[in-house]
This record gives structure tokens, sequence and C-alpha cells, in this order.
């Protein structure tokens, strides 16, 4: 009976170890799943005749910074993100960010399509495929490739990006045992893309980034960044002056706030020809034909939050850009278009009141001066030199009274005020704006 099983025992034993062996193969999927991450943003906003308000009052211009130059009605983003690891240690990423609502200023009812005229209000703004640990390339490393926004980072009130490369492209990154990141990525854009019609010839701009994150000095660490860009030709409905090439660069400081208790970010970045945005704010924009040749700027930033005691938070942010020789009427009236340096700086700073863990009060204040030079004329202005300054007073009802505790329902009143009638927003140095936000990250 014995020697019968010996030959049973032998086949199982073989079968397991046949299964051990598919078990620990390379390819075999350890863990897999999805995870859905995003933002909300609903802003319902009325003039003082209860007309709901239109615009984001020069926000992008740095003229101010508070809860109701987000004009948004309803802005929703979902972020889904498929991670699959495999028994080798190699992953992959596939992420989708798809966004709805962004700009739109109008209450929608539920009748009828929610678009803002013949724009679509749905679309996917980020699709891409990382693959990380790959054998054959250093530890630690990730390809990735698809449409996205690299290395993208914000003013914290005045919500200007003024980092990033949005486009459509490839690239490298590796975190370095020091605790450094560096990575390299071409990223490519069409200005026309989306207009109804395009020109025939395209005028394909791409970027190669370059950076380095992480390097600790000085109390804190520094980020560098180096972005080279080249479009295909130039346009030829703007003039043969029209930028094809550039450069841009900036670094970045990250610390504590100022040497007290929070944290901080200042940037310095300096751009020419393609890359005159800020140096580093890379997009559609930068070959839509508004920068030539000798377009350039110096952009400059800094900002954070303070913990002031138990029940105290300050955020503040500084903000400086002073673009030169860039054709700011291209897009509207040509034969109007100036080439002169433009200045703007604005101060923004809100404190906030921490009353309990689910109840904060926040009050926010900017001044900002902007120089326009030769440019006022062509913009209607009998004065070249403006300040712009508002007031904002809210009650947070949220689920975490911290300065960046979300979600949050926030009713809000904004006075709005401008030095001269013709440059202030809607022709009025003094206006009021009310609305209820609410936002959510998730």
């Amino acid at each position: 009976m014995k020697h019968k099983l010996v030959p049973v025992a032998a086949a199982l034993l073989t079968a397991l170890a046949s299964h051990n062996v598919a078990a620990e193969s390379a390819t075999d999927i350890i863990t897999d799943g999805w995870t859905v991450n995003g933002y909300g943003s609903m802003n319902l906003r009325f003039d003082e005749n209860f007309a709901t308000f239109d615009g984001d009052m020069g926000k992008e211009d740095y003229r101010y910074a508070n809860t109701a130059t987000s004009e948004s009605t309803n802005q929703v983003e979902f972020v889904i993100k498929k991670h699959t690891e495999f028994a080798n240690g190699v992953y992959s990423d596939f992420v989708i960010r798809s966004e709805y609502g962004n700009g739109n200023t109008y209450a929608y009812s539920s009748e009828g399509s929610q678009k803002k005229n013949t724009d679509a209000q749905f679309e996917v703004k980020e699709a891409y495929v990382a693959l990380g640990n790959l054998p054959y390339l250093p530890s630690d490393s990730e390809i990735w490739a698809g449409q996205r926004f690299l290395n993208r980072a914000a003013g914290i009130l005045t919500g200007e990006f003024w980092k990033q490369s949005s486009g459509v492209g490839a690239g490298f990154e590796m975190n370095l045992d020091s605790g450094h990141k560096t990575g390299v990525a071409i990223v490519s854009v069409d200005p026309d893309a989306g207009k109804v019609e395009p020109n025939e010839v395209r005028q394909t701009a791409t970027s190669l980034d370059l950076y380095y994150y992480g390097v600790e000095a000085l109390g804190g660490s520094f980020d560098f960044d180096l972005k080279l860009m080249r479009a295909s030709r130039t346009n030829p409905e703007v003039g043969s002056d029209d930028a094809d090439r550039g450069i841009g660069g900036s670094i970045t400081y990250n610390r504590d706030y100022y040497g007290f208790d929070g944290w901080s970010q200042t940037a310095i970045g300096y751009g020419t020809g393609l890359a005159s945005n800020r140096g580093v704010n890379y997009g559609s924009w930068s070959a839509g034909g508004a920068f030539s040749e000798d377009s350039k700027s110096l952009f400059i930033t800094s900002y954070g939050v303070a913990n002031i005691g138990t029940n105290w938070q300050l955020g503040t942010e500084v903000t400086y850009w002073a673009p030169e020789n860039v054709d700011w009427n291209i897009q509207g009236d040509a034969s109007r278009a100036r080439k002169d340096e433009v200045e703007r700086l604005i101060f923004a700073a809100r404190p906030t009141y921490k009353v309990n863990d689910n109840l904060r009060l926040e009050f926010t204040g900017s001044y900002a001066i902007e120089d326009t030079g030769d440019v006022a004329t062509g913009w209607g202005r009998s004065d070249a030199k403006n300040t712009f300054y508002s007031l904002e007073a809210a009650s947070v009802f949220t689920v975490n009274a911290d300065y960046f505790g979300r979600p949050q329902i926030k009713p809000y009143v904004t006075w709005f005020g401008a030095e001269n009638e013709d440059a202030a927003p809607n022709g009025e140095t003094s206006q009021f704006v009310f609305g209820i936000h609410s936002e959510i990250w998730f």
C-alpha cells in the first residue's frame, strides 16, 4: 500500500512545485486596483443687483486675490488612477483627469444641456501611462507618456499657476538615494488645438524640461527647473519676428514660514522668447503669437502659511511679474498692439481664526500695483499706473477648521476697489460681490 502512494505523492509535489513557480513569475500581478480623487469648486456669486456675476476681475493679471475671483459656478475634476504592482517590483499607473465647468459663470437649471455657448464643458485634461522600477533602468525610476500637467505650482491666494508644462509628451524621472528627485521630459502643444478653424500649417511647440528637486541648503530645500522651447515655425498671421525659440528657468526655495512655524515657497523665474510667460509656465499660450524674439520676463513670488498660536493662521503671498516686449493685443485688435514693459506687483494676506473644530472666520485683503507703460494707450487707459485693492470677510463651515481643511462651505462678501475708472473691472472703481463658495479635495 505504501508503494502505491509514492507515485501519487510525487505527482502532488510536482503540481505544487509548478504552482509555486507560476506564482513567482516576474509578471504576476501582486496588487491591482483603482483609486478616485478629485476637486470640486462651486461658487455662486451675485453683484449688487442680485445677478450672477461674470468674470474674474483680472485675476490672471494679478490685480486681485480673493474668493470672488474664482469664476466657475460649478467646476468638478475627477482623477481616476489604475495602479498595478508586479512580482518583480515593476508597477504601472494609468491616470485620467477629467474636468467639467472650468470658467463657466452661469447658474444652470436641470433643463437642457450644460455648456458655455458652443464650447465643450466636459474635457479630459490628463491621460498618461507611467511605468516604474523597470529592471533595466535605475532603481526607483519611472517613465511616462501621454498628456499631463507636469510639475505644477501656484500661488495660494492668487491661485495662478506660475509653473507647469501642460501638453502631450513623455519623460523620465528618478528618486535618488540622497532624497533628491531629477527628471527630463519633452512636452508638445498645438496652440490651434480646439479652435474651430485652425491654421493649415501646424504651429507645434515643444519644450525640453530638465529638473532637479530637493537640494538641501540654507535651512530648506531648493528646486531647479530649466526649459528649452522650440516652435515648428513662426506664425505667418502675426509677423516675421514671432518667436520660434525660448529658454526659461526657475529656482524655488522651500522652508518654514521665514523662520517661524509653518511653511513657505519662494521662487524666481526668468524666460525669453517662447518662455516669456514667467519662464516656466508652458502650454498652448507659449506659441500663440504673443511673444517675439525679443520678449522676456522676470517673475518673483513668495507665499506660505504661518501657524500663530492655537487659533490663528496667516496665509500670505507677494508676487512680482515684469513681462517685456509682448504683443498684448495680438489676440484682439492687432492694430492697437503695443510692445513695452508691463510691471505687476501684488500683496495679499488671509488671516483665519479657528472658532472651534468646525468653524473658522476668514479675512482676505489684497493690494496690487500695475504699470502698463505705453501699452496703456492701446488699452484705452488715461494713466499707465493703476492700483487695485480688495477686502473680503467670510465664515467658513467645515469638517476641519485648519487653513486647508476641506470640504467647506463659505458665505462671503467682497469689496473691489480701483484707482482709475478706465482701468477698473466693468468700469467701476468700487463694487461689492457676495456669494457662497463650497470646495472639496478628495
